[in-house]
């Protein structure tokens, strides 16, 4: 039982990073297995997932120590117009987090861009709980 929920971490955890990988299907799968408790499942995916994103905004804050790099992968122009986009939409752009493609990216950025964790923290898991909370009702609503 144990096994289950840390294996629904592990795939949210890595799902959130940089990695090409997806928990939805494993979440959705658990939800219509019945046997695991459906709050208990949406809080592991949401944590794993949370904390996975963590990962990507500390890697942000280490990636600005290495801007003046020739090896950086952005020039300081780049950089710089980055860090105007997302001053314009600001840190409600992490409501964004969720999506994929530009989730994960985006919270590298918010890490470059000295987003403080408080307010990261709290809407990113927003954004990642309501996700999952969206998953679950829509995969439990179409059983019942």
């Amino acid at each position: 039982m144990i096994g289950v929920y840390f294996g629904l971490f592990l795939a949210a955890f890595g799902a959130a990073t940089l990695l090409p990988l997806q928990s939805e299907a494993l979440l959705a799968g658990l939800l219509l297995n019945g046997q695991w408790s459906v709050p208990g499942l949406w809080l592991v995916a949401t944590l794993g997932n949370v904390l996975g994103s963590l990962v990507n905004w500390w890697l942000g804050q280490r990636l600005e120590h290495y801007k003046d790099r020739r090896w950086f992968p952005v020039g300081p122009r780049h950089l710089q117009r980055a860090r105007v986009h997302y001053q314009r939409y600001g840190h409600w752009s992490l409501l964004l987090s969720w999506l994929p493609l530009i989730g994960d990216p985006l919270t590298l950025v918010a890490g470059v861009m000295g987003e403080p964790l408080k307010r990261f923290l709290l809407i990113v898991s927003l954004a990642k709980g309501a996700r999952y909370a969206v998953l679950a009702w829509l995969t439990l609503g179409w059983i019942a």
